[in-house]
């Protein structure tokens, strides 16, 4: 039998107990906060008589989502992420600010501390021998038009297995392998030498896929390359690339893909393109070229700060 209680002086007392509302000290940010979730909360166990076997299985779903350090794996999926990109955004459109290169999610799997190279980097060691050479190159431009020297480009991407250094499950992966960061030159340009990444998915048996099943969804990301993009005078650019022709372009259950992020890939077999570059035989080239904006005010007001690892 469906009772409602919600909305009687009892339980609205009782929401402003449990989140600390009537007493001293402590956050008042969190406090608002913890409220309005639990409010929220509270009012749906009402509205779709959640019983306590269903709301006891989503607190047994949480401690092995921790326990897999899959939260960040199943906030994009939800859409969160790209929910703060429209909010952001939103806030740029209010503002009169556009955004040449658009912005898209981080993702979970970022590393500080890569090597440092200058004008040029190569990304993989070469160790992956399924791998399909790749070059990539562009310039960086201002928010005035002009190339951007000395700016830096932070680039990160999976191996043909869909694993990232640092996070791959085989071991097979030597620090930093697919992570560089990448000092513009003169001109504003940047380069790298690597191999075409591959998509990967969701662990089968971990929470975030149980629960993408439970939608009806699949738990995929077509093959993918991240950047973050820093300049003198400009705000942060986190945004990533998808590879052109990936069957997983336009159905990424990170929802990142947006129009501007599918540069052509194309195949250079002909022996000037391959001399030009240096290389020994044919490779995959992508070009892109990045514009960044400028800081609002002096400040770069949509600066992410959140827990990354550090290596």
């Amino acid at each position: 039998m469906s009772v409602h209680i919600f909305n009687t002086t009892e339980v609205q007392d009782f929401l402003r107990l449990a989140s600390g509302l009537d007493q001293e000290g402590g956050s008042p940010r969190i406090k608002t906060i913890v409220h309005r979730i639990l409010t929220d909360l509270f009012k749906a166990i009402e509205d779709l008589d959640i019983t306590s076997d269903e709301y006891w299985a989503g607190i047994a779903y949480f401690n092995q989502l921790g326990a897999r350090s899959e939260a960040g794996l199943l906030s994009p999926g939800l859409g969160l992420d790209r929910y703060f990109d429209m909010r952001m955004d939103a806030q740029d459109a209010a503002l009169g600010i556009e955004n040449g290169t658009p912005r898209t999610i981080e993702g979970p799997l970022y590393v500080a501390g890569a090597p440092v190279e200058q004008g040029f980097a190569r990304l993989d060691d070469g160790s992956d021998k399924a791998g399909h050479l790749l070059v990539m190159h562009g310039t960086v431009y201002g928010a005035n038009g002009e190339p951007v020297p000395d700016a830096k480009v932070e680039v990160w991407h999976a191996n043909t297995k869909g694993f990232y250094s640092h996070f791959d499950p085989t071991g097979e992966q030597q620090p930093f392998n697919m992570r560089r960061t990448i000092v513009t030159d003169a001109q504003g340009r940047y380069k790298f030498q690597s191999i075409v990444p591959v998509g990967y998915g969701c662990p089968p048996d971990g929470p975030t896929q149980a629960l993408l099943n439970q939608l009806g969804r699949h738990g995929n990301r077509p093959a993918h390359i991240h950047f973050f993009v820093t300049a003198e005078g400009h705000r942060k650019l986190t945004t990533q690339i998808n590879i052109d022709g990936d069957p997983l372009v336009y159905d990424d259950f990170a929802y990142a893909t947006r129009e501007g992020l599918v540069p052509p890939l194309v195949e250079r077999t002909d022996a000037a393109s391959i001399q030009a570059h240096g290389l020994s035989g044919p490779f995959a080239e992508i070009v892109f070229d990045i514009r960044l904006s400028a800081l609002v005010n002096g400040v770069d007001n949509q600066i992410v700060d959140r827990p990354r690892l550090a290596a």
